[in-house]
């Protein structure tokens, strides 16, 4: 048997890597038997207790014929070079599935832009997991250590028991045109039903007539506060639309969100701040495992044509009364077209020629902006873009959090307007938590740096990480399931991406 393992670990070693997967997978079986002789590593009892493992692969969100070590055995055995031995085969096959399911379970499936976030050697926890007969901790350990990725799991066993019930195959909402409580409504029974189940209207809410009814309007809208919709309490086509979504599909943008979480830095370590585009939400964390010390709602990058992207900054300086230092492309397609039909623009806009500081633009100056050698701000005060503060994340995208004088647009439902810096709303309490554990920085001292007075920059003392990620299911700290809109159109991609990783051979 050793003999037939040593040569499947040295064939899987030269096999072709793929290349849309996060981890090289090609040493894992030369590492992990190599270190015990090749000699085979599951036992009766070890062995059960690994399938038992990877059959709750699905409770993580993660499809569990990825992990099937009888399918894995069989391939091998079709791509071996000498004489099949069905036992060696099961056993690579049984440690290439725990594996997988490690290293798929800390850092994902899929190659993604936070592809060298997160760090896992899937081996040695595999190696320690049997060292201590403990394979459930070795799995615990790969786990995303992240509150919301917790409350997801929970949330998804929950809304597969909901999408198993009768009840969930009830009859399609009829849709109205919008109307108000009070107003006749002959699908008020189903609307009802649908409500009771999704847990936005009490059980013993008393069963409606044919009347859109003032209890259903308000369980409409707090479905409508769930979903990323206009929370009115009107009964339109839209909200009509998302609550005719089949459970099944939510159940999937949990398991979407889940395996988003995944790519995730551990963050264990510190105070970070977090943006969920699709919910258009900030939160700023003490600690992973801690609920939020601020919740804000955000403006992000236009979905048509300037998506804010995700990355992970480092938020390293406060810049109070900031210059708006206009991005090449604003200044090409918007600012010079305006200039050109009026000449006052910079002065109406109280911009100047950085350097030169003039607000009039002479054919020279034109082309030197236009050949990228110039640029233009905005000077500090009541219209510059940037409102009272900047928080400063240096990145070669140019992108960071800022103010904004635009305030009514919070007030909106879908809030993508921006050119792909995050606007926040709460910018203050945002201010006091980056400051707060730097000396001499209390709340008054905030509050007169971002009063309108002269440009400042503050240096952190200690930088912050920034997680700018997209999940279109998550769970707030009471407990509710969201569901915002796609806005960016990004979980049709990742089924895609996730479907071709299923098909993968050894």
């Amino acid at each position: 048997m050793p003999d037939r393992i040593r040569s499947l670990a040295s064939e899987y070693a030269q096999a072709s890597r793929t290349a849309a997967s996060p981890y090289d997978e090609r040493v894992w079986l030369e590492r992990f038997y190599g270190a015990r002789d090749y000699a085979p590593a599951w036992t009766g009892t070890d062995a059960a207790q690994a399938y038992s493992l990877l059959s709750k692969a699905e409770e993580h969100g993660l499809a569990a014929q990825d992990y099937d070590p009888r399918a894995l055995a069989v391939r091998m055995r079709a791509h071996g070079t000498v004489a099949a031995d069905e036992a060696a085969d099961q056993d690579a096959a049984l440690t290439l599935a725990l594996l997988r399911y490690l290293a798929d379970l800390h850092a994902g499936r899929v190659r993604s832009d936070f592809a060298a976030a997160r760090v896992v050697d899937p081996v040695k926890l595999l190696q320690q997991g049997l060292a201590d007969r403990n394979l459930a901790a070795s799995v615990e350990a790969a786990e995303p250590r992240l509150a919301v990725y917790q409350r997801l799991k929970a949330a998804l066993a929950e809304y597969r028991k909901l999408a198993a019930l009768p009840s969930a195959a009830v009859p399609a909402i009829p849709s109205p045109r919008a109307i108000e409580a009070g107003a006749a409504y002959a699908g008020a029974p189903e609307l009802a039903a649908r409500l009771a189940l999704l847990g936005d209207l009490a059980p013993e809410a008393v069963a409606p007539g044919s009347t859109y009814s003032a209890e259903l309007a308000q369980a409409v809208k707090r479905f409508q506060e769930r979903h990323g919709l206009d929370p009115d309490g009107k009964l339109g086509r839209q909200t009509v639309a998302a609550l005719n979504v089949p459970l099944s599909a939510r159940v999937r943008q949990i398991e979407l969100s889940m395996e988003r979480l995944r790519w995730l830095p551990d963050l264990s370590g510190g105070p970070f701040i977090a943006v969920n585009l699709p919910s258009f939400r900030l939160w700023a964390f003490k600690a992973a495992g801690a609920a939020p010390v601020l919740a804000t709602r955000v403006i992000v990058g236009k979905a048509v044509r300037t998506q804010t992207p995700l990355f992970i900054g480092t938020l390293r300086y406060i810049e109070f009364n900031p210059y708006w230092n206009v991005p090449p492309s604003i200044l090409r397609g918007e600012i010079l077209p305006a200039v050109l039909k009026d000449p006052n623009y910079l002065v109406k806009h109280d911009m100047e020629v950085a350097g030169s500081g003039a607000q009039t633009v002479d054919a020279a100056t034109l082309a030197a902006l236009r050949a990228g050698k110039m640029r233009v701000r905005q000077r500090p005060g009541p219209k510059n873009a940037l409102g009272g503060i900047k928080f400063g994340l240096p990145n070669t995208m140019n992108i960071y959090l800022h103010s904004t004088p635009a305030r009514a647009l919070f007030a909106r439902s879908r809030r993508d307007f921006s050119h792909g810096c995050i606007r926040v709303e709460d910018t203050v309490t945002l201010a006091n938590f980056v400051l707060g554990d730097q000396a001499g920085w209390t709340p008054e001292v905030v509050a007169t740096a971002m009063a309108p007075g002269p440009n400042r920059t503050v240096q952190l003392k200690a930088s912050m990480p920034v997680v700018i990620f997209y999940a279109t299911a998550i769970i707030d700290v009471d407990g509710r399931p969201l569901f915002p809109d796609d806005v960016y159109r990004l979980d049709g991609a990742l089924e895609r991406s996730l479907a071709a990783r299923s098909a993968r051979s050894l």
